[in-house]
């Protein structure tokens, strides 16, 4: 798998992480519960990505550009990692965008300095989230909670891709800007151009979507 750095959501970023869906087996059909009891039709695993080099240096180059394109490096002064999922590409843009690097955590540490927040956070720093996924968006609020109960500032979320079930929606509403590579419906018909999928798993998807 040749390595390329597209311009944000592009044509080609579509394709590339379509086809990373595919090889890695990330996307799956069956009944999965999600975060919440929520049931779902399908799941979209990309916490293997990491475990394919080539996979994940592409996913990386993708998100990084996307980045760079949507948001400039000058509108945030670090970048903070979503547990688990989303740490691994997080740390990843950290590194090449020489920012400092954070994460959260889902539950509060009860011992040592008992935070939620791992990292330095000063008053005031302008903080980029960075998740794998959002689907109803629960952890990414979850996150800016905690960040901002720290002082930081969290204005821009990045995601490769939106499940399209509230996540937007609901970080809007917390004055948060959610950007994603790509969205559930593009991917889903690209895959089934792809022949990746079947007609009755395009639906399948495409219901899920419209019966939030």
């Amino acid at each position: 798998m040749q390595s390329s750095r597209p311009a944000g959501r592009t044509e080609g970023a579509t394709g590339e992480v379509c086809q990373i869906l595919q090889k890695t087996n990330a996307l799956e059909f069956g009944a999965f519960k999600l975060a919440g009891k929520r049931v779902t039709p399908y799941y979209i695993d990309l916490r293997v990505i990491p475990s394919f080099p080539d996979a994940f240096h592409v996913v990386s180059d993708i998100l990084e550009a996307a980045v760079k394109t949507e948001l400039g490096t000058e509108s945030f002064d670090r970048v903070a990692g979503i547990p688990a999922a989303g740490t691994p590409f997080a740390s990843i843009v950290a590194f090449r965008l020489n920012k400092p690097f954070l994460y959260t955590r889902q539950n509060l540490r009860l011992r040592g300095r008992e935070r939620r927040v791992e990292g330095v956070l000063m008053p005031g720093d302008r903080v980029l989230l960075i998740d794998d996924l959002v689907t109803t968006g629960t952890s990414l609020a979850r996150a800016a909670t905690y960040i901002k109960a720290e002082g930081g500032v969290v204005s821009d979320a990045i995601v490769l891709l939106d499940r399209e079930e509230g996540g937007k929606e609901r970080l809007e509403n917390m004055g948060i800007k959610l950007h994603s590579v790509l969205k559930m419906s593009e991917a889903a018909r690209r895959l089934f151009e792809m022949d990746a999928i079947d007609e009755d798993q395009l639906k399948t998807i495409m219901k899920q979507i419209k019966k939030r």
